[in-house]
C-alpha cells in the first residue's frame, strides 16, 4: 500500500483525537452548571419559578442570542456580556442594601474598613454553593432575592426602552413575562460564574470574568497550563525546524514543467459551466457581507442610527451581525463546493449522468436556505414568529449557527448531494491506479468530513444545556470551518498544482499528508480552547491550551509555502495567466500566520483568555482568520476555477492587482489600526478593574474608544473597494469587458478575442 505510513500516522492521529474530544462527552454533560427546578428564598418563597431559566435563554436566542451582547464571553461585542454585567450590578445591589441596612448611604460612602469587610462578606455569601441536588433547587437569601427583582427591571427597561449605547432599539423585546424569563437566564450564567463547585474552591466557569469585587480572578492552573502551552509552542517550533532542516527535498528543475498550460484546449464538461453561477453568488454575497459589516461596525459608534436615519427599526444590530457572519460561511463554503464540484470531471474526465441536474438542484437548494434562513432570522429578531417557530425557521440564537433549525437540517441534506454529486464523477478515477489516487482518498475524506462534521450542530436541542451547547457549537465553528475545510483546502490547492503540472505528484502527497496530520494533531483537542470558561471542568482547560499551542506550530513555517507559491508563478510564461489565483493562496499563507497564528495564540492561553474573552482581541483573530484565510481561499479557488473553465482567455490584469491589494491593504488597516488597539485598551481595563467594566458603555462611550472605531472608516472603504472591484471583475467574465480583446496566455496558444468571451463564458 502507497504511503502507508502516512495513512497509519493519520489515522492514528484521528482516532486518538477524537477519542479524547468525544470522550470528555459525558464529562462535559455531567459537569455542567445545574439547572434548577425553582430558587427559592427566605421562608421558601419562589424567586425563580421551574422552567423560567430555559424559557428565559430560548427568549433570548430568539431576539439574537449571541448576536446581542455575550453570555460566559461568547457573542457580540456592543452590548455588555451579560453574565459579567449582571453579576456586577447584582454584587454593588447587595451592597448597597447592606450599607443601608447598616445606617449609611451607599456601600461607596463608606470608610475603606466598612468596605473590606462586606466585601469578604459578599465574596463568602456568593461564592456558597446552596444548590440541593435531591430538591433541585438553588436558595438565595432576602439579598439575592431583592437584587433580583430590582435588576429584572433594569433588563427588561433596557430591552423594551432600547439603550443606543448597546445598539439594542426600543422595542426589542415588550413583554414582561418574557423579559422576567430571561433576566432569570442572566442570573443562572452569572449564578454559574461566582457559584463554586461542590467541594472545589472554583466556580463552574473557572472564575471567569474577572471581577475582584466578588472574588473572581485567574486560578493557578490558568497560569500553569499558559506557561506550559508557551514551551509547548517553542518546543514544537524547533522541532518542525529540525525536521525541515534535516529535509533534502527534490528540487524540480525547469525541464520536468510542461512547455504549456495543461488546460488549454479542454473543453469544461456540463455539469463544470454549470459551477460558474455559484461563483457569481459567492462574489454578490461577498460583498452583501462587507456591506452589512460596515452598518455593524457604525451601529457600534451610533447606536441605532445610521448618520442620524432610525434605520435600527427595520434592520436593528443584532439583524445585521447575524446576517455578516452567516453570508461571511455562505459565500466562502458556497466557492468551495463549487470548486469540489468543477475538480471532480476535471479529474476522472467523466460526466456521469445528469450531474448538471445536480449541480443545478443543489444551486437551488443553497439558494432557498441562505434566502429562507436570513427572512426567517429577521423574522424571529423582530419577534414575528410565535410558538416554537422561531427555534425551526428563524434564529437559533448561538453564533455561526444562527439558522433555524430546519435551514440546519437542509443545509446538511445539501452537504451529503454535494459529496454525492463528488463522488460519483470522482469514481472512475479513484478505482484505477495512479500516481494521484493518494491525494483523491484525501479529498474524498475531507469532503465526507466537511458533510459530516456539520451534523455535530444537531446535538443540542431547544432546552439543551448552555454549557453542551457551546461544547457542540464548537465543534461545528472550529472542526468544520477551522479545521476540516482547511484540510479540505490543501487538498485541493494540490491536487490543482498537480493538475497543472507545477507540483510533482509525490512529493505534494507526502506535503499534504504531512501538514495535515501536523494540523489536525493540534487541531481537533485544541477545540478546547475555545470551551475554557464556559462550564466545563478544569481539566479541558489543560487539554485545549496544550493541544492548541501545537496547532500553532505548522503556521510557524507557512513562509516556504509563499515562496514556493510565488516562484510556480515564475516557472512558466504560460502560468501568469494563474497568477492571481496564485496571489490569493499567497495571501492565504499570510494570513494563515498572522491571523490564525499570531493573533489566536495572542488569545488562545488560559491566562490571556481569561481577560481577552468577550473582548474586541476575539474579532481581531476572528476577522484575519476568517476572511484572511478561508475567505482569501474562496477567492483563489473561485479565480482558479473561473480560469481553468477559459484557459485560453486573456484577463485584464489591472483590476485583480487593484482587487487583491485593496482587499489585503483594507483588511490589515481595520484590524490594525482599529480593532486590535481597541481590544488592547480592553485587556487592559479588564486587568485592571474587571471583565463588566472593559464592556460597559461607560468605557466604550469614551472620546479616545469612538475615535479608535471612527478609524475603522478608511479599512472598511478600502476593504469594500477591493471587494467592489473583483465582484465587477467576476461579472465582467461573463459580459466580456473583464477579457482583454486580443491577448495570449499559452505558448503556442492562438489569440482569444473579444468576440468569442461573452459565449464561453455564459455557457
Amino acid at each position: 500500500m502507497p504511503y502507508r505510513a502516512h495513512w497509519i500516522a493519520l489515522f492514528v492521529v484521528l482516532a486518538g483525537s477524537f477519542a479524547i474530544l468525544g470522550g470528555y462527552a459525558p464529562s462535559i454533560y455531567s459537569s455542567a452548571p445545574p439547572l434548577p427546578d425553582r430558587v427559592i428564598g427566605p421562608g421558601g418563597t419562589t424567586v425563580i419559578d421551574g422552567g423560567a431559566i430555559l424559557r428565559g435563554q430560548n427568549v433570548w436566542q430568539s431576539i439574537g442570542g449571541q448576536e446581542v451582547g455575550s453570555v460566559w464571553g461568547h457573542g457580540a461585542y456592543v452590548a455588555p456580556d451579560w453574565t459579567a454585567d449582571w453579576l456586577h450590578r447584582e454584587a454593588n445591589a447587595i451592597l448597597d442594601r447592606w450599607a443601608r441596612a447598616e445606617g449609611g448611604g451607599r456601600y461607596a460612602t463608606l470608610s475603606p474598613e466598612r468596605q473590606a469587610a462586606l466585601r469578604e462578606r459578599l465574596r463568602t455569601m456568593l461564592h456558597e454553593n446552596t444548590y440541593s441536588e435531591d430538591a433541585r433547587t438553588i436558595r438565595v437569601g432576602p439579598e439575592r432575592a431583592a437584587a433580583f427583582e430590582e435588576l429584572a427591571r433594569h433588563y427588561a427597561a433596557v430591552f423594551r426602552d432600547g439603550v443606543d449605547a448597546y445598539a439594542i432599539p426600543a422595542g426589542a423585546l415588550s413583554d414582561p413575562a418574557r423579559a422576567r424569563d430571561m433576566a432569570a437566564f442572566f442570573w443562572w450564567t452569572a449564578w454559574a460564574a461566582v457559584t463554586d463547585r461542590p467541594g472545589q474552591q472554583v466556580t463552574y466557569t473557572q472564575n471567569w470574568p474577572h471581577d475582584p469585587l466578588v472574588g473572581n480572578r485567574p486560578t493557578g492552573q490558568a497560569v500553569v497550563w499558559s506557561v506550559i502551552s508557551f514551551v509547548l509552542l517553542l518546543a514544537g517550533i524547533g522541532a518542525l525546524a529540525w525536521y525541515h532542516g534535516g529535509r533534502k527535498e527534490p528540487e524540480t528543475v525547469a525541464e520536468e514543467l510542461p512547455m504549456r498550460d495543461p488546460l488549454f484546449g479542454l473543453r469544461p464538461t456540463p455539469s463544470q459551466r454549470a459551477t460558474v453561477k455559484y461563483f457569481w453568488v459567492a462574489a454578490a454575497l461577498l460583498v452583501v457581507q462587507i456591506a452589512l459589516g460596515a452598518l455593524t461596525a457604525h451601529y457600534g459608534v451610533e447606536g441605532s442610527k445610521l448618520y442620524g436615519f432610525p434605520l435600527a427599526e427595520i434592520l436593528p444590530y443584532s439583524v445585521t451581525r447575524t446576517w455578516h457572519t452567516q453570508l461571511g460561511i455562505f459565500w466562502i463554503a458556497t466557492a468551495w463546493l463549487a470548486t469540489g464540484l468543477y475538480v471532480g470531471p476535471a479529474v476522472s474526465g467523466f460526466e456521469p449522468r445528469g450531474q448538471r441536474l445536480g449541480v443545478n438542484l443543489l444551486f437551488v437548494s443553497l439558494v432557498v436556505i441562505v434566502v429562507g434562513s436570513l427572512a426567517g432570522q429577521w423574522l424571529s429578531v423582530m419577534q414575528r414568529l410565535g410558538g416554537e417557530s422561531w427555534y425551526w425557521f428563524g434564529h437559533q440564537g448561538y453564533e455561526y449557527v444562527d439558522l433555524g433549525r430546519f435551514w440546519q437540517i437542509f443545509l446538511f441534506v445539501g452537504l451529503f448531494l454535494w459529496l454525492g454529486l463528488m463522488l460519483r464523477a470522482l469514481w472512475p478515477a479513484l478505482r484505477r491506479p495512479s500516481a494521484t489516487r493518494p491525494l483523491l482518498l484525501l479529498f474524498v475524506l475531507s469532503s465526507l468530513a466537511i458533510a459530516l462534521f456539520y451534523g455535530a450542530g444537531l446535538m443540542y436541542g431547544r432546552t439543551t444545556n448552555l454549557a453542551v451547547v457551546e461544547y457542540w457549537r464548537w465543534w461545528v465553528v472550529h472542526l468544520w470551518v477551522e479545521g476540516f475545510f482547511e484540510v479540505f483546502a490543501t487538498v485541493v490547492i494540490a491536487f490543482l498544482f498537480v493538475r497543472l503540472g507545477l507540483l510533482h505528484p509525490d512529493k505534494a502527497t507526502r506535503a499534504t499528508f504531512f501538514s495535515t496530520t501536523v494540523f489536525l494533531a493540534g487541531g481537533i483537542v485544541g477545540t478546547f480552547h475555545h470551551n475554557y470558561f464556559a462550564g466545563t471542568p478544569s481539566s479541558v482547560m489543560a487539554l485545549g491550551a496544550t493541544f492548541s499551542a501545537l496547532e500553532v506550530v505548522p503556521l510557524t513555517l507557512v513562509g516556504l509555502e509563499v515562496w514556493q507559491n510565488i516562484r510556480l508563478t515564475r516557472a512558466r510564461t504560460w502560468v501568469s495567466a494563474y497568477r492571481w489565483p496564485i496571489y490569493f493562496f499567497v495571501s492565504v499563507a499570510f494570513w494563515n500566520l498572522v491571523g490564525a497564528g499570531l493573533f489566536g495564540f495572542f488569545i488562545n492561553p488560559p491566562i490571556a483568555l481569561y481577560y481577552m474573552q468577550g473582548l474586541n482581541t476575539t474579532p481581531v483573530h476572528g476577522h484575519a482568520a476568517l476572511f484572511g484565510v478561508y475567505g482569501m481561499l474562496g477567492i483563489g479557488l473561485m479565480l482558479f476555477c473561473l480560469r481553468a473553465l477559459r484557459p485560453g482567455a486573456a484577463w485584464k490584469e489591472r483590476p485583480m492587482a487593484w482587487s487583491f491589494w485593496l482587499i489585503n491593504a483594507g483588511l490589515a488597516m481595520m484590524v490594525m489600526i482599529s480593532v486590535l488597539p481597541v481590544g488592547i485598551l480592553q485587556t487592559w481595563a479588564a486587568v485592571e478593574t474587571g471583565t463588566w467594566w472593559a464592556r460597559s458603555a461607560e468605557f466604550m462611550q469614551t472620546p479616545l474608544m469612538n475615535t479608535l472605531r471612527w478609524l475603522r472608516v478608511p479599512g472598511d472603504t478600502v476593504f469594500a473597494a477591493g471587494a467592489l472591484v473583483l465582484g465587477w471583475f467576476v461579472l465582467g467574465l461573463a459580459t466580456g469587458w473583464s477579457l482583454r480583446r486580443t491577448g495570449r496566455v499559452d505558448e503556442g496558444a492562438t489569440d482569444v478575442t473579444e468576440e468569442e468571451a461573452p459565449a464561453d463564458a455564459g455557457a
